[in-house]
């Protein structure tokens, strides 16, 4: 396939990814609301400059990145050395997460809401780290053979007991950073890693024992943000501060503008070589350092890394010109037009067109199929996933609206997975701990967390930095409560039959 046409399919990838938020967000416009969106010029020409930003980053990994990750990875498989499994698997969750789009755009969104007390290179660094050094302990998991469940019961737990103690500043954005870790770049290569490492080790299986990494990425994020945030506002100096806000809301609705001169555009270049230079370190260290082999191709890797950063900064632009107005103007639209009900169904509806569309969840289904030997169907796994999704976003949704605290909605939440996990018949568990981890995309997680913003923002009384965040953690709460409700179902059904047979 020639590379022309292989970017054209990867343009039409990114568009479909685009187009359910497009229809949904079409149909409230004209239908419920009756009016054209103010700056639509803007907005286009935003969503456009997303589309082509995430195709160019995409063709860039296809070129330069996966293929030396895949390479990589066998080579440590056959080699069988434990310490450079573990030592490969936290530079690759650490390069992957730290240059992860979603992540960028909450922690710069983040550190906009909470005028710089939170840093937002100091944000994807901790959650950076959380991730590599849990994907170590993912692959020491899989070669041992241990079980995931125990872990992630463990970990639950624990995530449970630091929110009592979090400040409700920073609870919503340590799920959302926990939530947002696993997406464009970082699933495809810790899902191979995982089922790569479990397809080559005898005993193994890839349904029970190759999928977890990308859950165990998804949870401990969430820990080490919380503590992070004990120290950022756990003095009690930032109470005046953390208390309004919605002042800040003003900024947004000034117009979003392209970098003006040469000097903006070589300085956001350079923050996004910045960002995608540590996995093109490690990178580069394993391949000459240790694997010590030459890189195939090298001028067509050295291509996609540069189509990487080109298309990593067109993507932040285009976050700020069209996803991020339409998700906060949404909301404002919504609660203006006082029809409450209308924004419930704007929540339900975002959340199940986009997951039903998401490439990385069709993927995983697709790969769950094949390992389950027929006792998982894929279609009717997405379908579990996007209702798990659209009833997660709505519940959050909901919090916001009536002011409630985040503590509780989180804390039973994960207390119904947690007790889901006890029930759930083993097979699953890890896959569905997994598409907790991939139900948002690079397209959605900005428009989430717009629209949990803008909600905050336009309701009196709420709190943009305490109860904007948090949308993003519910959209990945639901989904392995709904998949694990799934299987326990099914397996129930199955045994009946058995026994009348």
């Amino acid at each position: 396939m020639s590379l022309t046409r292989q970017f054209l399919e990867t343009l039409l990838h990114s568009l479909r990814n685009l187009m359910p938020i497009v229809l949904v967000v079409g149909v409230f416009q004209f239908a419920v609301l009756q009016q054209v969106p103010e700056g639509l010029t803007s907005i286009v020409v935003g969503l456009a400059i997303v589309v082509l930003g995430v195709a160019l980053f995409l063709q860039g990994l296809e070129m330069g990145v996966f293929p030396i990750g895949k390479r990589l990875s066998n080579e440590f498989a056959a080699k069988g050395s434990l310490p450079w499994l573990m030592i490969f698997g936290f530079c690759m969750g650490f390069g992957a997460v730290i240059a992860e789009p979603a992540l960028i755009a909450v922690a710069e969104q983040a550190a906009r809401i909470s005028e710089g007390q939170i840093d937002p290179l100091v944000l994807r660094l901790l959650v950076a780290t959380s991730v590599g050094a849990v994907v170590a302990v993912g692959v020491l998991r899989i070669i041992l053979g241990l079980p995931l469940h125990w872990m992630m019961i463990g970990g639950y737990a624990l995530v449970v007991i630091v929110t009592f103690f979090a400040p409700a500043e920073i609870v919503g954005l340590a799920y959302d950073s926990g939530g947002v870790t696993t997406n464009i770049v970082t699933v495809p290569l810790i899902a191979a890693l995982g089922l790569g490492l479990a397809a080559s080790i005898r005993g193994r299986n890839p349904l029970a024992d190759g999928f977890g990494l990308v859950a165990l990425a998804v949870m401990v994020p969430m820990i080490t943000v919380q503590l992070y945030g004990a120290l950022v506002f756990g003095s009690g100096e930032t109470d005046g501060a953390a208390s309004d806000r919605t002042a800040t809301s003003a900024e947004d609705s000034k117009p979003r503008q392209l970098p003006n001169s040469p000097a903006s555009l070589i300085a956001d270049l350079a923050r996004m070589v910045r960002d995608v230079l540590p996995i093109i370190i490690a990178i580069l260290v394993f391949q000459f350092g240790v694997i010590r082999k030459r890189i195939p191709k090298p001028a067509m890797v050295i291509f996609g890394f540069g189509l990487v950063l080109i298309g990593l900064y067109a993507f932040v632009v285009g976050l700020k010109l069209g996803l991020f107005p339409i998700g906060e103007r949404m909301a404002e639209q919504l609660i203006n037009n006082d029809r409450i009900v209308f924004v419930y169904l704007f929540a339900f509806a975002i959340g199940f067109a986009t997951t039903m569309a998401e490439p990385a969840l069709i993927a995983i289904g697709k790969k769950a199929e094949e390992a389950a030997a027929g006792r998982i169907n894929g279609a009717t796994i997405r379908l579990m996933v996007a209702i798990g999704v659209a009833v997660g976003i709505t519940v959050g949704v909901h919090r916001i609206i009536a002011g409630d605290s985040i503590h509780l909605y989180i804390i039973c939440g994960y207390l119904l997975v947690i007790s889901l996990t006890f029930l759930a018949p083993r097979y699953i568990i890890a896959l569905a701990y997994d598409l907790g981890g991939v139900t948002t995309s690079e397209v959605t997680v900005p428009l989430i967390t717009a629209l949990g913003i803008g909600l905050a923002s336009n309701i009196e009384g709420r709190n943009i930095l305490i109860d904007g965040f948090g949308l993003i953690a519910f959209a990945s709460i639901f989904p392995i409560v709904t998949v694990m409700i799934y299987a326990i179902v099914m397996d129930r059904i199955a045994t009946k039959r058995g026994i009348k047979a």
